[in-house]
């Protein structure tokens, strides 16, 4: 076993419980959002808006590529890190793939008042948010090992329901 990927929507619970995974299995916990915007020294949103999200998606593909080389980490990974297949292959030689799963509704009420997720301003209505899913749907079924549905559960019980899928 290398490491545990989190993939899903913007507002899937992924960073959440890549946090209570940790408190489970004491691996090391990366964030790929987090790490791209320490290494550009900005944030996603002035990365979208200085740099464009082409270059935001170069420096995502470098920091997944250098997490594959680790052992033992719970990888929490942007919502888009999955569309891209050159990053699909890098996650699925990296570890197991864990698909959280949400709905339309539960991601809007998670992310409605969030200004940081650039691909979402201007578009946070159910329809709209379910009209991304329905477009990412057919990556994150390619790069997934497992799906989780996080609809209606606490973070103790998604996470013990990845850990029934993970061989520790």
């Amino acid at each position: 076993m290398n490491n545990i990927y989190l993939i899903g929507f913007m507002g899937a619970g992924k960073t959440a419980v890549s946090k209570a995974l940790k408190k489970k299995i004491g691996w090391k916990l990366e964030d790929t959002d987090d790490m791209i915007v320490k290494r550009v020294g900005m944030s996603i949103p002035e990365i979208f808006e200085q740099k464009g999200e082409d270059y935001f998606r170069k420096v995502e593909r470098e920091v997944v590529a250098s997490l594959t080389k680790e052992k033992n980490v719970i990888v929490s990974c942007g919502g888009g890190v999955a569309t891209f297949e050159a990053n699909r292959e890098e996650i699925k030689k990296g570890g197991t793939v864990i698909f959280l799963s949400a709905t339309a509704k539960t991601i809007l009420s998670r992310v409605k008042r969030n200004n940081r997720r650039p691909l979402l301003e201007g578009k946070k209505t159910e329809k709209d948010i379910q009209n991304f899913l329905d477009e990412r749907m057919p990556s994150y079924e390619k790069a997934r090992d497992y799906t989780i549905a996080v609809d209606g559960k606490t973070l103790d019980e998604i996470a013990e329901e990845i850990l029934c899928h993970i061989d520790l």
